[in-house]
């Protein structure tokens, strides 16, 4: 059945609004996530700093290196995070604030920093930085470069929390890394739980001095 142009006209007019309006806002969401991602890759191939001088800390377990993130301000440089297995490679900002994460995983306040005994948290967004840890499994192995030292941790378990279980970044008398980015991966909006990846430390070497 032919439809009166009477009628099809203001109803081709409404579908052509909304046609553009559509366009309109899929290429501003596109313009936008090409931005996030490329800061994302920006901040994932900053270089580590190299130490100036030989490390004082050769030799020291973690718990016998002084405390680094009392002097630190929020958006400074903290380490490099490496999970080779599922390819993630992310600077780790200090402060884990919506500003810092836009840029990189940012260093929860609070928690161990790297060179302390304890419990590190790391958080990072599930659609940028932190999305290949939907692939980590238990055993895999993930790295934290500083100037001067490398850690080495093992992933000792996965689990899916709600977004109020804030004792997962709780102190814990070993060394220990726990990354934090919300979950499910493929929500969109505010995801209602969290994905933690824990790892404990199994080793540590120092870095070359520069010359």
């Amino acid at each position: 059945m032919t439809v009166p142009a009477s009628q099809r006209g203001p109803v081709g007019r409404l579908l052509r609004v909304l046609e553009i309006a559509l366009f309109t806002i899929g290429g501003v969401l596109a313009i936008w996530w090409v931005v996030v991602v490329a800061r994302a890759y920006h901040y994932s191939r900053m270089p580590i700093p190299a130490p100036e001088s030989a490390p004082s800390v050769v030799g020291k377990s973690p718990s016998q290196i002084a405390p680094l993130h009392a002097v630190r301000e929020r958006g400074t440089w903290l380490a490099r995070l490496e999970a080779p297995s599922v390819h993630l490679a992310a600077t780790i900002l200090e402060g884990s604030d919506d500003k810092t994460l836009a840029r990189a995983a940012g260093h929860i306040e609070e928690t161990a920093a790297p060179g302390e005994a304890g419990n590190i948290g790391i958080a990072g967004h599930r659609d940028t930085i932190f999305r290949p840890l939907r692939y980590i499994h238990v055993g895999d192995l993930i790295t934290l470069t500083t100037s001067d030292r490398l850690w080495r941790y093992r992933v000792t378990e996965t689990r899916i929390v709600q977004a109020q279980d804030v004792y997962v970044l709780n102190p814990t008398a070993h060394s220990a890394l726990t990354l934090v980015t919300c979950y499910p991966f493929q929500f969109i909006g505010h995801a209602p739980k969290r994905f933690i990846v824990r790892a404990d430390l199994v080793g540590e070497s120092a870095r070359a001095a520069r010359p």
